[in-house]
């Protein structure tokens, strides 16, 4: 499949991926819709039965209609029976448009952000098609995660890897989160990194800047790496996602590229570049995580 079949199909997804009708406050599902006020700063969507959508907050409930107040500060009234759903949705207001959250904000490309997981919140991820992946928190700031390669080499172990991450540090703009990368390849080949990473800004913009120690447990060698990432939103369902590395040699890798944002899955879309190789050359990123 070609990178452009892959984009098209990434903004269909997103684009199709059915709206959940349950939210923190109430939960509303044609017929019998159940309309509730909102909680303090909570967001909600509306939806029509002919198929609109509008953001904002309940401001009224009558028996036969609700006032509804846009993110724009437009009070619109509709009636119950056009009400096809209402659920409360993760986001930010700004300039009066809703901006949804990012639903794989705790990762760039494949590594982590120190951004954490609420309890009991969750990701599927499949990476280049052929990784899945899991993470679950288990706390509001401790998660844990696993996965394996669907393809590997034939006559050898067949390889997975466990991710716990514990965030240590949540403020506003800052976060301070530490982890580990095992991989289980064999009974005596195993490597993974232990790292350390921040990530400053908020969830639209954001730099993110990590430290490890990639290991391999056969032979005790062992290298510092060093990870500068970053995230900034071009519109509304679309973010530009980079993530770079170097270790010891000096050689490391660049990576850009974009992420379609949906209400719960997300694709990533970009291309990785070796540095400090005798030739050029370059590979896809091709990533899909639904979040639950």
């Amino acid at each position: 499949m070609s990178a452009g079949s892959f984009a098209l199909f990434a903004l269909l997804a997103c684009a199709a991926l059915p709206a959940s009708v349950t939210g923190a406050t109430g939960s509303a599902q044609a017929p019998g819709v159940a309309v509730t006020m909102p909680g303090p700063g909570e967001t909600q969507e509306l939806t029509l039965r002919d198929g609109s959508r509008l953001y904002g907050r309940v401001v009224s409930i009558e028996p036969d209609r609700v006032v509804f107040r846009t993110t724009a500060g437009v009070d619109v009234t509709i009636g119950q029976t056009d009400i096809w759903a209402l659920r409360v949705v993760r986001g930010r207001v700004v300039d009066g448009v809703f901006l949804p959250a990012d639903p794989n904000a705790t990762r760039l490309f494949f590594g982590p952000t120190a951004r954490s997981l609420d309890r009991g919140q969750g990701y599927l991820a499949v990476y280049e098609i052929v990784m899945p992946f899991v993470q679950v928190g288990l706390t509001d700031r401790i998660s844990f995660g696993a996965g394996t390669p669907l393809v590997f080499g034939s006559g050898t172990t067949h390889p997975f890897w466990i991710s716990p991450k514990a965030q240590v540090v949540d403020r506003a703009r800052t976060q301070v989160a530490v982890g580990l990368l095992h991989v289980f390849a064999g009974e005596d080949d195993e490597v993974g990194i232990a790292y350390g990473v921040a990530t400053i800004g908020h969830d639209d913009s954001a730099a993110t800047i990590g430290a490890g120690y990639a290991y391999e447990t056969g032979d005790g060698g062992g290298s510092a790496v060093v990870m500068i990432g970053g995230e900034h939103r071009i519109s509304r369902r679309v973010k530009f996602v980079t993530e770079n590395y170097v270790w010891e040699g000096p050689t490391g890798i660049l990576s850009a590229g974009v992420r379609f944002i949906g209400d719960r899955l997300s694709a990533d879309l970009g291309l990785v570049v070796p540095v400090a190789s005798d030739e050029f050359f370059a590979f896809p990123i091709v990533n899909f995580v639904w979040s639950f």
